[in-house]
């Protein structure tokens, strides 16, 4: 850890604990809203477009986005930003074409909807895959975000009781209230998330000189969202391929992300929701991206990139901003470890507890969930202190999920869009995609680099083989029943019927107006920084 230590006034202080009392109050209020099982796992599915989309933002943008956008921005430029834009587009995708069916089989969590298109088997490896990066990845990635600012004001604290001091906080009221109290408090955070990120780039950003002289002061190639194929960080190829697939698997799939979709009171404001989730995204460039770029002319010393964006804060802010843009870091990191634990426990409880017990009432279920969300909370602690042996926050996020992810991509895509796909397809995808990974992952790690192997091509690999195995798997065994998973199968008729019924719908409630400006502002995006 640095050396390097700030100190706070007592209003940045009290600013901060109001919020920290404030927000567990809140939470634990709106425990009383939690009466079964479907209140504490999906909010009795009544989260209106507004809520799902600031809780989505909220949840993803969380301190370890804050820190690893800014610091990655710092070590290799822009380039960074196209995670966020593509997380735009992906939603897009997500909701023409995915979330129908999603909602449509009224599941709990998204292995469940694997077991109904697939067997038991997709379900456990979804299941197990999905815990793992939610524990290790998620949970344990923000807590380690937020040790690192406590760090600098007290530096004397061991690193571990600070990890677990900010666990109890944010796992104190998601035991108790569930999703709704995981939804609502994110929606603060949310907001108080966006007006901190915005202070911080006004001052960074005026303090490097402004945008013009950011852009003259810094390589060109740090100033590119697309790198040529030669670049160590982020080669174009790699962004059009290995992206994607990242992406899809987060947005599209991952259990704290999609479990707030599922909390939509109906289709129109789940789909609502999501886009919103992914408007948001689009100003992040400006707000969380280009506050690195100004800290390499601030600060080109910093020999810590994880450390960018909270010198960033203690530097630059003056006394009373700094205590609301500590908050929205805060709220940050706590709005990804209340996601993570409740969706873990979401996940254990019904796709494990449920199908082996399947006797237990609504409220032993939540009970149950309580529990689990406690245990993981206390595993997630127990780990965060060995991410400080990582190059960055950023590469240890991405290197897993570029390992873990791909067969869970191919599950669902040719889940979705191929009705020939099978069970026996399925399980031979999940064991082909399992063993070429331990492959990779031995091989490039292996003492002398016997194989290097960008983790942006390790995706797309991972993924050609667990499709090929899909493939063969589903086409040497028997067709699936169409009664069974009609209703799970994009087809061009329900496109069709969709198109109907939108002609008399306004654009300002047309999900398909609201998508196509999300990609136009993209590709503006794009044009502008390309």
């Amino acid at each position: 850890m640095s050396e390097v230590q700030y100190s706070v006034q007592q209003l940045d202080v009290i600013m901060v604990v109001v919020y920290f009392v404030f927000m567990v109050g809140l939470g634990i209020w709106l425990s009383r809203g939690s009466h079964d099982s479907k209140d504490y796992f999906l909010a009795g599915r009544s989260m209106t477009w507004p809520i799902v989309g600031l809780s989505l933002f909220a949840s993803q943008i969380s301190s370890t986005s804050l820190v690893g956008l800014a610091g990655a921005a710092y070590a290799s430029g822009i380039s960074i930003y196209n995670y966020e834009w593509m997380s735009a587009v992906i939603l897009v995708f997500f909701c023409l074409f995915i979330l129908p069916f999603i909602i449509k089989s009224q599941v709990y969590t998204m292995p469940e909807f694997l077991a109904k298109r697939f067997d038991d088997r997709a379900r456990t490896y979804f299941s197990i895959v999905t815990l793992i990066l939610n524990i290790i990845v998620d949970t344990a990635g923000s807590l380690f975000a937020g040790a690192l600012i406590i760090k600098l004001v007290l530096p004397t604290v061991p690193l571990w009781q600070t990890i677990a001091l900010l666990a109890f906080v944010a796992g104190l009221y998601t035991i108790v209230g569930g999703l709704k109290a995981v939804m609502v408090t994110d929606v603060i955070q949310a907001v108080i998330l966006i007006v901190g990120s915005i202070f911080i780039s006004i001052f960074a950003i005026s303090a490097a000189g402004g945008l013009g002289a950011i852009e003259a002061q810094i390589s060109a190639d740090k100033m590119s969202l697309f790198r040529p194929l030669s670049d160590p960080v982020m080669p174009w190829l790699g962004v059009i391929t290995g992206v994607p697939i990242m992406g899809f698997y987060f947005w599209c799939t991952n259990q704290f992300m999609v479990q707030r979709v599922l909390s939509a009171k109906n289709l129109d404001h789940a789909r609502w929701g999501a886009l919103f989730g992914g408007f948001l995204k689009i100003p992040v460039l400006f707000t969380m991206v280009l506050p690195g770029s100004a800290a390499l002319i601030l600060y080109p010393e910093l020999k810590q990139v994880d450390l960018v964006y909270p010198t960033l804060m203690f530097d630059l802010l003056p006394v009373g901003i700094l205590g609301i843009v500590l908050a929205g870091f805060i709220a940050a990191l706590m709005s990804q470890i209340d996601s993570t634990l409740n969706s873990a426990s979401t996940l254990v409880t019904m796709d494990f507890i449920r199908r082996y017990r399947p006797g237990m009432s609504d409220v032993a279920l939540m009970k149950a969930g309580r529990v689990v969300t406690l245990i993981f909370m206390l595993i997630a602690v127990m780990w965060a202190p060995q991410i400080e042996n990582f190059g960055s926050l950023f590469q240890y996020l991405q290197n897993v999920l570029a390992f873990a992810t791909p067969p869970v991509v191919v599950l669902f895509l040719f889940g979705i869009f191929w009705e020939r796909a099978n069970s026996q397809g399925a399980f031979a995808a999940i064991i082909a995609g399992v063993v070429s990974a331990a492959v990779l992952f031995v091989l490039a790690e292996y003492p002398g680099e016997v194989l290097d192997l960008h983790f942006l091509y390790v995706a797309p690999i991972l993924l050609c083989v667990s499709a090929l195995a899909m493939i063969i798997g589903s086409l040497t065994s028997s067709k699936p029943s169409k009664d069974d998973i009609a209703h799970l199968i994009w087809n061009r008729s329900f496109f069709r019927e969709e198109t109907l019924k939108l002609k008399d719908v306004h654009w300002s409630q047309n999900y398909r107006v609201h998508s196509a400006g999300i990609v136009v502002l993209c590709i503006l995006v794009i044009a502008v920084y390309w």
